[in-house]
């Protein structure tokens, strides 16, 4: 009867879900980041996360919630109603079986299809045979070449490699119990075989990752990254923003995840190891060692700048290069039963120099200061059907007490609404911490946020929110105390063929006015129109987007863009081409610009021009996969593009992009 009735429901589903069978992972990424922060580098790593899923997938009888929780599309009661569901009926027959679980949506149900396979094996947590593991891991080789059709003025005098951008990736998977990986990764720009980089590229990385194996939940050695409760003092991973907020109020108990990015930042060095102490009970440790880049001040002996870019071009770029220590080490302890959850994080943190980072400008008073740091937090929250809590509060070195508290109800199936509280004091410091924010660093901030969900009808969702924060100390480009007034608008709708959206986002801050001392308001306001069209693999996607700016100056700008997609058996094209027309940079537009594999990035654009790109993905077998993108940017407003060093003498920009990825 079982049988028969999933048959049933496999009929159902099909045609249920035929409007979302081109709603891929990459297209919520895209959406999220157009929608959120999209000058974040954080959503390279959850691109990064979501890939290597895709190509692994969870097995959805065996696997952990913490792993669901990794997926952050899902929302804390989501996983806990995969969870029950298993639990219930002992094992899923189907993925068409997520369609009895309440909670989960149509399209959410698409997306998670795309991260899970329906296994045979029970579940084991023995230390498996080396020999199977070397005999049925997969092997992944990726090389990539960016070669420019143009020469920055940079290379004439100032940098020390030539202007082609490379890398190699090496990657082991034996399922989700044991991955191994390497990345070699060289930027336009830096020597290579030569100087500092004697030994090849500039940036090395590998990691070793262990799941499942007897008590030990995950191991991780090399490069890791770890993230715990709202990220309010710890979170290597992807930042949080306000709508993915919204969706999962992001509670992550614990997890340790491998450090496979070519980020040459975000990321710790060395061992960690969680463990099952008990039922519900679980025990992370970690400790880190790494050299960072830092700008020094005059003395050179204190860091004056903790630089971020991963930039080694040029010979004073090249002197910074972990030029600075810093270690790490704590632990999280964290216990879950019958929806509560509890969890506490300390760590402690020392560098082999001295932070001074608050002196010359009034806003950096608060910077980090010292050697020695150490931050405590305590996560907690709830879930239930309908109602979700979840919070952490958390101390610092200098007894500064900062919180986020977040709050979603279930009014109906058509109707939630969620509020969020955040509390960061100006002399708080937490230098891993990365949580909700309007501000760049999560220090000097007060907020409230108030959004919900409507299914106004079905197949469409309106997602609204409004957001209030002050800064009690003042800002860059800001003589006092602030505030800024956060507002989003969105709906979404979809048939078989047809997809639309429409989005509007206007953000008020307060900065210097035109005289000394006064403040004037700067309103940026962008909204999005997108009509989508798909059908037997071909996909048509018209979009326009519209911005304007309005302070001590206005501009306006617009850019017309049209995408196409297509994909027959082993060849898979994707086309893009817009023109944009802007005042100034403060009405910059943004496209996603369609990359290569384990590639992601949205391009900004000023002035007047044309962006045109074409993607070609030929998948020559089961084992081999080619791909090649070539780009261009013509500009009608200069002739002259960047400047200093960056600088090009030309008013075109192009460029092509070659890959390949062998499994074996």
């Amino acid at each position: 009867m079982r049988t028969l009735f999933i048959t049933t429901l496999a009929l159902l589903f099909s045609v249920n879900v035929s409007s979302q069978n081109d709603y891929s992972w990459e297209t919520y990424i895209e959406q999220m980041g157009q929608s959120e922060n999209i000058d974040d580098g954080s959503l390279e790593l959850l691109y990064d996360e979501l890939n290597e899923l895709s190509e692994n997938k969870l097995d959805i009888n065996t696997c952990s919630h913490e792993q669901l929780e990794g997926l952050p599309f899902l929302s804390f009661e989501q996983v806990m109603d995969i969870i029950e569901y298993r639990d219930k009926v002992r094992r899923f027959e189907s993925p068409m079986e997520l369609l009895l679980i309440e909670s989960l949506d149509r399209q959410t149900i698409t997306l998670l299809k795309q991260f899970i396979t329906i296994g045979q094996a029970p579940r084991s947590d023995t230390i498996p045979d080396l020999s199977k593991v070397l005999k049925y891991g997969k092997n992944t080789l990726v090389a990539d070449l960016n070669i420019p059709f143009y020469t920055r003025k940079g290379y004439d005098d100032k940098y020390l490699g030539y202007k082609y951008k490379h890398w190699l990736r090496y990657t082991f998977n034996y399922g989700q119990r044991v991955r191994f990986g390497i990345t070699a990764s060289q930027d336009a720009g830096e020597p290579f075989f030569a100087g500092k980089n004697k030994w090849g590229y500039d940036y090395y990385s590998f990691y070793l990752l262990l799941n499942d194996i007897k008590w030990i939940k995950t191991l991780a050695l090399g490069r890791y990254r770890l993230r715990f409760g709202m990220g309010l003092i710890l979170n290597n991973g992807f930042g949080f923003g306000k709508l993915a907020t919204m969706s999962t109020l992001l509670s992550s108990p614990t997890h340790v995840f491998a450090h496979a990015s070519r980020s040459d930042y975000n990321y710790l060095q060395g061992a960690a190891a969680a463990f099952k102490l008990a039922k519900g009970l679980d025990l992370t440790a970690f400790a880190s060692y790494r050299k960072i880049d830092a700008t020094l001040n005059k003395d050179s002996s204190s860091v004056a700048t903790i630089l971020k870019t991963g930039y080694h071009r040029t010979l004073s770029e090249m002197k910074r290069k972990g030029n600075t220590a810093v270690s790490l080490f704590g632990a999280n302890v964290n216990w879950m039963k019958n929806g509560f959850h509890v969890g506490a994080t300390g760590y402690y943190t020392t560098f082999n120099r001295k932070l001074e980072m608050g002196k010359g400008q009034k806003y950096r008073r608060w910077y980090p200061y010292g050697y020695d740091f150490f931050n405590a937090s305590v996560d907690y929250g709830y879930t239930s059907r309908r109602l979700n809590i979840s919070g952490e509060t958390a101390i610092d070195k200098n007894a500064q007490i900062a919180t986020i508290n977040a709050i979603s109800y279930e009014l109906s199936s058509r109707l939630s609404l969620m509020a969020l509280q955040r509390y960061y004091p100006y002399k708080y410091q937490a230098i891993y911490a990365n949580t909700v924010s309007e501000g760049s660093s999560v220090n000097d901030e007060s907020g409230f946020l108030v959004g919900g969900k409507i299914i106004p009808w079905n197949n469409a969702t309106l997602t609204l929110y409004t957001d209030i924060s002050y800064f009690a100390w003042p800002k860059f480009n800001s003589p006092e105390s602030t505030y800024r007034w956060d507002n989003f608008i969105q709906i979404d709708t979809s048939n078989d063929k047809w997809a639309f959206l429409l989005r509007y986002r206007m953000k008020m801050k307060e900065l210097n006015g035109q005289e000394e001392g006064s403040i004037s308001r700067k309103v940026d306001s962008r909204a999005r129109a997108t009509i989508s069209y798909s059908d037997n693999g071909l996909t048509f996607s018209t979009q326009s987007d519209f911005s304007e700016s309005h302070g001590n100056t206005t501009s306006y700008g617009y850019m017309i863009s049209e995408s196409v997609r297509w994909q027959r058996k082993w060849l898979k094209l994707i086309g893009l081409i817009g023109y944009f027309n802007t005042g100034d940079y403060n009405s910059r537009v943004y496209v996603h610009d369609p990359g290569l594999l384990y590639t992601f990035s949205f391009a900004s654009f000023y002035g007047k021009g044309v962006r045109c790109a074409l993607n070609c993905k030929v998948t020559a077998s089961d084992k081999l996969t080619f791909v090649l993108k070539g780009g261009c940017t013509h500009y009608f407003d200069r002739d002259v593009i960047s400047s200093g060093p960056q600088q090009i003498d030309s008013s075109t920009i192009s460029e092509l992009e070659m890959q390949m990825r062998w499994k074996f």
